[in-house]
Parts: C-alpha cells; sequence; structure tokens
C-alpha cells in the first residue's frame, strides 16, 4: 500500500474487547460490545457549572495593575 492508494472505506480486525474477527469503518470495539459498554457505562448528559476564579491569598497585584 502506498501512500497515493485510496483509503478503504472498511477494514477487518478482531475487537480489541471480545476478539471476534468484525468488518468496521473505524478501529475499535465491535458493534455489539459499544452497545453493552454504552449500556453499562454510558450515563446521562449533565451541565457541570465551573467554579469562580479566586486568585490565591499570596498573590500580590503588580505595580503596573495598581498604577492610577
Amino acid at each position: 500500500m502506498s501512500l497515493t492508494d485510496p483509503v478503504p472505506e472498511t477494514q477487518t480486525f478482531p475487537c480489541p474487547r471480545c476478539q471476534a474477527e468484525v468488518t468496521e469503518p473505524w478501529y475499535g470495539p465491535c458493534g455489539p460490545c459499544r452497545g453493552e459498554l454504552r449500556a453499562t457505562l454510558g450515563g446521562e448528559a449533565r451541565e457541570i457549572e465551573a467554579a469562580d476564579y479566586v486568585p490565591k491569598v499570596n498573590v500580590t497585584p503588580n505595580a503596573v495593575a495598581t498604577k492610577d
């Protein structure tokens, strides 16, 4: 295979999780393994609020920042 050859649509490889021979477009767990992982490890998406930035107490402003 050279750099000018077209990229194949699918590839055959052993599933890294169950070792079954699969043909998929991308390397990774096979379809049944992905479904099982989503069912057992997947969760609901949720919003996470970022904490407000509070500077450390030992940080002092420089002379340029305090200049009027």
